[in-house]
């Protein structure tokens, strides 16, 4: 299977603001992210995104897209639209354990992880016959590509998704091959 992941184009927020499951705009053209992205995309191709409308209106823009709650991005509760320096030392907390770490109000990224997972198996119930795009978030796009490349989830959170770029990870019986990433 070919997996093309892309992650939003860059969002309209503050600088140092935390958004998560905020649904926030976007700073630049879903349309024109859309146009710079199809050339590294096959020309067919099964759409499915997170309902969040910085990714839904890329992938509105890409073609008809599946809406899916398991790719949204990670729910911080009460940090959500709060400035990250608002939480002191928590974030010292949260660096220490960041799997399991959960913001008040929020989940954890294995909880992520394990919704996006989720996802990830019905897709493969009913093996896909043309390529697959996803367009979501750094967090469930960090889960998905860590999952499927064999990465420690510890280092999961080292997988850095560019706002409005594409990777591409092909998927066979024996494995997972990263094709290239952020492009």
């Amino acid at each position: 299977m070919e997996l093309h992941l892309i992650r939003h184009p860059l969002p309209d927020v503050p600088p140092g603001q935390c958004y998560g499951q905020s649904d926030v705009g976007l700073a630049e053209s879903a349309p024109a992210v859309a146009t710079r992205l199809l050339p590294h995309l096959p020309a067919h191709f099964a759409l499915h995104a997170s309902p969040l409308s910085r990714a839904r209106l890329l992938a509105e823009a890409l073609g008809e897209p599946t809406l899916d709650p398991r790719l949204m991005e990670l729910n911080f509760g009460v940090w959500e639209l709060r400035q990250w320096a608002e939480f002191g030392n928590l974030l010292d907390t949260w660096a220490a354990a960041p799997l399991d770490f959960r913001p008040p109000g929020g989940e954890s990224f294995a909880e992520l992880s394990n919704r996006v997972l989720a996802w990830y198996a019905d897709l493969q119930a009913k093996p896909p016959t043309t390529p697959i795009v996803v367009v979501a978030h750094g967090g469930p796009l960090r889960a998905l590509a860590g999952h499927l490349l064999g990465v420690p989830p510890a280092r999961w959170l080292g997988l850095d998704f560019a706002c409005g770029q594409v990777t591409r990870i092909d998927v066979n019986p024996w494995g997972a091959t990263l094709k290239w990433f952020n492009r």
